[in-house]
């Protein structure tokens, strides 16, 4: 999905991550601020995302990433959070702190998949075998959800069948959402190998919502166009479409926008269609205005941006 994903060696992996939660996830109010959080350390420097609640910048969903289920029979531990086993002690730090913002009303999610390929593949071909991996790799941190980043053939068969255990296994308020190329919601290009509109159309009441990509030449947030292009489609709701941007040019090949030029695009779409989902960035570490070291900035920018219906 998004600037890379962690790879060890030449092997695919699949990764997922979250904080502890006891209580049932209650769904965002008003419009959704997501932040991706697959950057933990920079330099040596661990980076807390505490700071997006003490700066009480609006931030609803911090999405852990990337998730990757290991070949069973490679060197490697059957589930990674990037480079490492979730449990190593690097991460430490990190769950306790994503229990804390849990605590405050933030969710959080755990991205499976993104750029590097394997994990969706197991899950559609060996779904008995990688399935529970996954399930309990949820159970074991308290996640409030996961974000589905299949960037990777899979049959439409296969997603659902992953959507369907996770909904039994964790129940009706379990966030389960798909981060697709923006393209894909619009009848275009697509990385996934099924098709949105169907698997809508199939499980759309089980999905919280969509994390379009509008950006490495799957769309833009230039303007409202790709997600005008979303709308004209006529199937999915806008409430179910949170628009996908860049933070920083880094972390993309294409389509970073400008702080100021994104506020403008917000406030067209929250003019246009006031139950939008929200917007997401990839990712937090580096986030402009603020960098490195502010990148809470981001989340409060867009927060004010989306605040005209909030």
């Amino acid at each position: 999905m998004k600037r890379r994903s962690v790879l060890l060696g030449a092997l695919a992996l699949t990764v997922a991550s979250g904080a502890a939660a006891t209580a049932a996830p209650r769904a965002a109010a008003g419009k959704r601020v997501v932040v991706y959080y697959q950057t933990q350390y920079t330099s040596g420097r661990y980076v807390s995302p505490l700071d997006l609640t003490r700066n009480k910048t609006g931030v609803t969903d911090v999405l852990v990433a990337a998730v990757h289920l290991n070949d069973l029979h490679g060197p490697y531990a059957p589930v990674h959070l990037n480079d490492d086993p979730p449990s190593a002690a690097k991460y430490d730090q990190m769950w306790r702190d994503l229990k804390e913002m849990q605590g405050q009303g933030v969710h959080v999610l755990a991205m499976v998949g993104g750029a590097a390929p394997g994990s969706f593949t197991r899950l559609d071909t060996e779904f008995d075998t990688y399935y529970p991996l996954l399930r309990d790799f949820i159970r074991q941190y308290g996640l409030d959800g996961v974000d589905l980043d299949v960037e990777e053939r899979m049959s439409l068969a296969g997603i659902e069948r992953v959507i369907d255990a996770l909904r039994v296994d964790f129940g009706p308020g379990f966030l389960i959402t798909l981060s697709p190329v923006g393209s894909a919601l619009s009848g275009g290009g697509n990385l996934s190998g099924f098709d949105y509109e169907r698997l809508y159309r199939d499980r759309g009441g089980d999905i919280a919502w969509f994390n379009a990509q509008f950006y490495n030449g799957w769309g833009s947030m230039t303007s409202t166009s790709s997600y005008d292009a979303v709308m004209r489609r006529k199937l999915i709701p806008a409430s179910k479409v949170v628009a996908g941007t860049l933070t920083d040019p880094s972390n993309g090949g294409s389509g970073y926008v400008d702080p100021a030029r994104l506020k403008t695009t917000i406030r067209s779409l929250v003019a246009k269609y006031p139950d939008m989902g929200g917007v997401m960035g990839w990712e937090y570490f580096n986030a402009q205005p603020g960098g490195t070291a502010q990148p809470w900035r981001w989340a409060a920018e867009v927060s004010s941006a989306l605040a005209r219906v909030r």
